[in-house]
């Protein structure tokens, strides 16, 4: 920017953001028919969206999955088309993004991504080619290399995982078995088959999520119109809990737990509602919540946690909306928040930083 004039504007909306920033969080969502991630910073009380400087931020064809480093410092994204994962360096004053060349390789279509608390190693699907790979992370550069003995062979269709908060076991859904395949994860990210594995959950099983006390893997399972809450042994093992399946709506196909583990919520598509349960912190049985199920709109088919407790975010492709649903304390239940993003194009997949 050297010999231009900076905008008294954009001085005073980077401003206000940074001023803003201890009382709020960043969003980023991603726009596969755009080829492109929204950014937002939300605010930590009202939940109220003010679109990033810059947003929407090209990435490589079909964006799906987006993650965040635990540090704030880097964001990457799975594009589906291309192969690729974008790495972009975040600005910490406003969360803007930049994308660092070149884009790392991955199997045919990395549809979904977690990365473990550490911010050392992350877990891709890779849908078409059905299997697994995991990376070391470079914690300097936040560069991307590919761990020894992955890409893992699974059975056609996997759709989704989850890593516990320990980052000592991950389970990949399986959505044309019903099941659950566990992995035990060494220190340098390589894959061990849990004993048992894979475990039984229900017909189209399509999403799956872990409480953060790492005692409960929840699976919601879209054919069956179910929700499986299923215990994690010391061994990573699964069995499950007293009543599981519990009922959900119409074809379930998100599933969140609030950051203190005692509320569960799942995303019905087809009857455009949202499924609320109480969790016993010991059994894992699940209450449904007065008042349960919640409107939610059109084809809610993404959910996702506030990581400060206050809100459930919740997506609907077909309306093009991010919207927020404060958590009722005491009760969990979901109460519609008048706030609300409208996105350019139908959202592939959300993360909401901290930071």
């Amino acid at each position: 920017m050297l010999g231009k004039e900076i905008s008294p504007v954009l001085l005073l909306l980077v401003g206000l953001t940074a001023c803003s920033s201890p009382a709020t969080h960043t969003a980023y969502v991603t726009l596969p028919t755009d080829n492109a991630v929204a950014a937002y910073r939300i605010n930590n009380s009202s939940a109220a969206f003010t679109t990033i400087v810059g947003s929407p931020y090209l990435t490589g064809a079909s964006p799906a999955a987006i993650v965040v480093h635990p540090s704030g410092k880097y964001a990457y994204v799975a594009n589906r088309i291309d192969n690729t994962i974008s790495l972009f360096r975040i600005d910490s004053l406003i969360g803007s993004l930049s994308e660092i060349m070149p884009r790392t390789p991955t199997a045919l279509d990395p549809v979904a991504m977690v990365m473990n608390s550490g911010g050392n190693l992350l877990f891709v699907t890779n849908q078409v080619s059905s299997s697994i790979s995991v990376y070391s992370i470079n914690s300097g550069s936040g560069a991307l290399s590919l761990v020894g003995g992955t890409p893992v062979s699974l059975p056609p269709n996997p759709v989704s995982l989850a890593v516990t908060p320990s980052g000592k076991f991950l389970y990949v859904v399986n959505s044309n078995l019903g099941l659950v395949f566990g992995f035990s994860v060494t220190g340098s990210g390589s894959l061990q088959p849990i004993s048992g594995s894979p475990f039984a959950s229900g017909a189209g099983a399509f999403a799956v999520a872990v409480d953060p006390g790492e005692k409960f893997v929840y699976v919601a399972n879209s054919s069956a119109n179910t929700v499986s809450i299923l215990a994690i042994s010391s061994s990573g093992a699964l069995s499950p809990v007293s009543g599981s399946p519990f009922a959900a709506g119409t074809a379930p196909v998100s599933v969140a737990v609030s950051t203190n583990g005692q509320y569960l919520y799942i995303a019905n598509a087809s009857s455009n509602n949202i499924t609320e349960y109480s969790i016993d912190a010991t059994t894992g049985f699940a209450t449904a919540i007065l008042g349960s199920p919640v409107g939610a709109g059109t084809a809610p088919l993404f959910l996702v946690p506030d990581p400060n407790g206050n809100f459930i975010y919740v997506i609907s492709q077909s309306a093009k909306t991010v919207t927020a649903y404060s958590i009722t304390s005491g009760t969990g239940a979901l109460a519609t928040s008048v706030e609300s993003a409208t996105t350019a194009a139908a959202a592939g997949g959300m993360f909401v930083s901290k930071q």
